[in-house]
């Protein structure tokens, strides 16, 4: 694929908000990229930035299994379910113990992690 197509694919799959995509593209392409960032949108821009930082940081990023345990824990939360939110950090504890899982619980998850003492 050519730069000026990625780059395009790129940028259009961050303006629909399909930032998953938007990522495997860049992660696989993510040497190229730094050498020609500007040929991407802002947005695009701001993306490559974070996931360069955190190659830098030495984190992995997440994987579609935590994102879905996050998605549960959000769930559970959102409905008070704290057996249920007990279970997750049972049996998933080192999710909880990096830096950018908060980033990604809402309030109610949050609320009740620290209140459990998890996060």
């Amino acid at each position: 694929m050519s730069l000026d197509a990625l780059a395009t694919k790129i940028n259009q799959y961050v303006e629909d908000m399909e930032l998953a995509t938007a990522r495997v593209y860049i992660e696989e392409n993510i040497e190229i990229l730094k050498e020609h960032k500007n040929m991407l949108n802002k947005n695009a821009r701001e993306l490559l930035d974070f996931l360069l930082k955190l190659h830098a940081d030495g984190g992995q990023p997440l994987t579609r299994m935590d994102m879905a345990i996050i998605n549960a824990i959000n769930t559970y939360a959102s409905k008070f379910d704290v057996r249920g939110i007990k279970m997750l950090v049972k049996d998933n504890p080192n999710l909880l113990l990096r830096k950018d899982t908060p980033a990604y619980l809402n309030a109610d998850a949050k609320i009740i992690l620290e209140g459990m003492g998890a996060i």
